[in-house]
């Protein structure tokens, strides 16, 4: 049953009846009870109806408006595989009258709503409103004896709708509907997010790596190759530093060592552009303000959509090897030193992590908590932004917060521009080429 439509009007009642009678008793929860029969001119047919309105009129806001907008729905003439109705002829003002002494004079209005069976049944609905932040408790107002215990009615008693029914109020179900009558304990969550940063553009990656790559093959072929230009003087100068004369000595090791080159030539330049691109771009971060609302231990998920992320590396790690693999490595007779750039070291419990889940990019924040109108702001060295689509102007931000006590989840979306399109051989001249 679709549970995200009001339930009112005969289309989402004749819904509803049809769900129940598909599983019966099984359809009964906080907000659905089912009765296959009662006798509404009866003591005890009202007390029942009563004692359904009480429940639901006790429900705590947040968790009733998960379903049916917040409403509730007595369904009266109907179980599992049949509804053959009640009598007609019940009037809802003459079942408000009988049902006033059990709830009192400041109980909410319900609505009612019939669907018909044939010229003498019908069935009936009784319909809850939805309970509000800031309504009173009610309690029953009129005790009944019921043939059995379960069906009995206590004035002064307070009652709860369970899983599939009406039962006394628990302890710490009184205490939640005390804050429900001081107003709901939180406000609603009025969130800003903000990108600190550049989410960046840049052309050419693909090509610019090839090409740097294929410097690399013909310097190693050669030893020497002419430089045409400062680009690639410097590129091959690079790569003989890189091979230093102690690469294999005969042909057939040579051809061996570029076979092998060759065949992890695209693993070398995916692991290369990541170097390249996280020690060429800017880092970028999040700002967050909680407007006049203390969150404690927020999870929020910024989803940067078509975009991808990289870690962000400091200009001085920037390491010509990882962004264009050698053919042959120098050989270190002292043995392979830890590379102490790679390594990502952050303090227990950071606050930020970061992915990115197919096209899109996710940033996941677990502070302490954001405190009234304080900006949080995460540090800008962490991960790079980078548009999947080097045209792309902007790109869509969503987010989604949870907080620790809080069933609510808000959510909300913003366009953010992107910066200026960059050349990858205008970037990594910047990186690699210019000294200061």
């Amino acid at each position: 049953m679709d549970t995200d439509v009001l339930p009112l009007g005969e289309r989402a009642l004749r819904s509803i009846l049809d769900h129940v009678t598909l599983v019966g008793d099984e359809a009964e929860t906080t907000y659905l009870e089912v009765k296959s029969s009662l006798d509404l001119s009866s003591k005890a047919g009202v007390a029942k109806v009563a004692k359904f309105l009480l429940g639901a009129a006790n429900r705590r806001p947040h968790e009733a408006a998960r379903h049916l907008h917040g409403y509730a729905v007595l369904v009266i003439g109907a179980q599992k595989g049949v509804a053959p109705g009640v009598p007609r002829g019940v009037e809802a003002h003459e079942l408000e009258d009988r049902l006033r002494p059990y709830l009192g004079p400041q109980f909410p209005a319900f609505e009612f709503g019939r669907i018909g069976v044939d010229a003498e049944n019908e069935v009936l609905f009784v319909i809850a409103q939805p309970p509000q932040d800031g309504q009173t408790i009610f309690p029953c107002h009129k005790s009944l004896q019921g043939d059995e215990r379960r069906d009995s009615l206590e004035d002064g008693a307070i009652y709860v709708r369970g899983t599939s029914n009406t039962r006394p109020a628990r302890s710490g179900e009184v205490l939640a509907l005390v804050e429900r009558a001081r107003g709901g304990g939180k406000p609603p969550i009025e969130l800003e997010v903000e990108v600190l940063g550049s989410i960046c553009r840049v052309d050419r990656v693909g090509e610019v790596l090839e090409h740097l790559h294929e410097f690399e093959e013909e310097n190693f072929k050669k030893q020497e190759q002419p430089a045409t230009n400062a680009f690639a003087s410097t590129s091959t100068f690079l790569a003989s530093s890189i091979l230093g004369g102690t690469g294999p000595q005969s042909a057939e090791d040579r051809e061996e060592a570029l076979d092998a080159w060759r065949i992890g030539k695209p693993e070398h330049i995916a692991k290369g552009r990541e170097h390249f691109l996280g020690v060429g771009l800017p880092g970028a971060g999040i700002r967050v303000v909680s407007r006049d609302r203390f969150i404690g231990k927020p999870h929020l998920i910024v989803t940067f959509h078509d975009c991808e992320l990289l870690d962000h590396l400091e200009t001085d790690d920037a390491d010509y090897e990882k962004v264009i693999e050698p053919v042959v490595r120098r050989h270190d007779p002292f043995g392979t030193a830890i590379d102490y750039s790679a390594l990502r070291p952050f303090p227990r419990g950071h606050p930020v992590a970061w992915s990115n889940r197919g096209k899109d990019a996710e940033v996941v924040l677990t502070p302490e908590s954001f405190r009234p109108n304080v900006p949080w702001t995460s540090d800008q060295d962490d991960y790079v932004i980078l548009a999947r689509d080097p045209q792309a102007r902007s790109v869509t931000v969503t987010w989604v917060l949870t907080e620790d006590g809080n069933d609510a989840v808000t959510s909300g979306e913003l366009r953010v521009p992107t910066a200026s399109l960059i050349d990858a051989t205008d970037l990594f001249t910047a990186v690699f080429l210019e000294e200061d």
